[in-house]
Order: C-alpha cells, then sequence, then structure tokens
C-alpha cells in the first residue's frame, strides 16, 4: 500500500472517515498535506438533509483546502460528479500522483489518467498501522451504522490489512 506525502480527497471519504471515527483527527498528519478541491468543500458545506460531518471539517484546520474551482476537463465533468472531477483535475494540474476517492467511476477514472487510487478504508488502514485507531473492526462498524456501505470482501480486506482478521 502507498504511503503518499500528499493526497487529494473527495467528499465521500472524507465523510466515511468522519462516520467511523466520529472526526478527520486521525488523519492530521497521516499525510504532509491533504488537500481537498473547493468543489468537495461545497458538497461537504451543502451537508444534505441532516448536514452530517459539517462541524467536524469545519473543526478540521490543517486540510489544505484549495482557495478557487478547479476547471475540469470535459471527459471528467461529464462522467463524475463535481467533486471527483475536481479531485483528479486538482491532482493532474499539480503533479500529486495520489486521490482518495470512494465511488468506482471515479477510482477507475483516476487510474486511467495515471493516478494511484486509494479510499476511506485505505486511509483508515494506513491510520490503524500508525496506531491512530484502536480498532478498525469498531470503525467499520461505526461506518456501516451510519449509513456508508462496505462490501464484506472490504471488510475482510480491512481486517485482514490491520492485523484484525
Amino acid at each position: 500500500m502507498p504511503s503518499p506525502e500528499r493526497l487529494v480527497v473527495n467528499t465521500s471519504p472524507l465523510l466515511a472517515c468522519i462516520a467511523g471515527c466520529g472526526s478527520l483527527a486521525p488523519l492530521k498528519g497521516l499525510y504532509r498535506e491533504l488537500i481537498v478541491p473547493r468543489e468537495v468543500v461545497e458538497e461537504i458545506a451543502a451537508g444534505g438533509a441532516h448536514g452530517f460531518g459539517i462541524p467536524e471539517f469545519n473543526v478540521a484546520t490543517w486540510l489544505r483546502l484549495w482557495p478557487t474551482p478547479v476547471p475540469t476537463l470535459p471527459l471528467l465533468r461529464n462522467s463524475l460528479d463535481q467533486g471527483e472531477a475536481a479531485v483528479i483535475q486538482l491532482a493532474l494540474d499539480e503533479g500529486i500522483p495520489d486521490v482518495c476517492i470512494d465511488e468506482p467511476v471515479g477510482r477507475r477514472l483516476a487510474r486511467l489518467c495515471g493516478l494511484n487510487v486509494t479510499g476511506a478504508v485505505g486511509v483508515l488502514i494506513r491510520a490503524r498501522r500508525e496506531g491512530r485507531i484502536i480498532s478498525m473492526r469498531e470503525t467499520l462498524d461505526r461506518m456501516k451504522t451510519r449509513g456508508i456501505w462496505l462490501s464484506e470482501s472490504v471488510i475482510n480486506f480491512a481486517l485482514r490489512e490491520s492485523g484484525e482478521g
């Protein structure tokens, strides 16, 4: 599993981490820079029906929030939501080889663009290995309880990789 220094991150992994950990604190210092495109900031700020994750995101002042919208290529803009498209485009524009996306189509397009891809579970495995999360099983259970869908194969992989399976 790669250990990038800079990671451009999408909405879903941030919300999944908040669901599993109660905050983004386990991610602080996990990477030299966690970069959040403006489009992702706006998606989180919109908050959905219940405003989930807004307070936890807002207190994570150590995140690098990209200050301007990211102009995206038509292929990305027409194939993905704004956040995913901005994550991939920003990584390409800034020469950042690593992105964090959970949605399958976004992951596939990121790989086609030559980027390394991880997701919420991959980031949490790294956090667990570095002792920032006590129990991967409890983290995954909280994610599922809060509506984050995880396949059995992903759960088994996460438990095995974190030494709990």
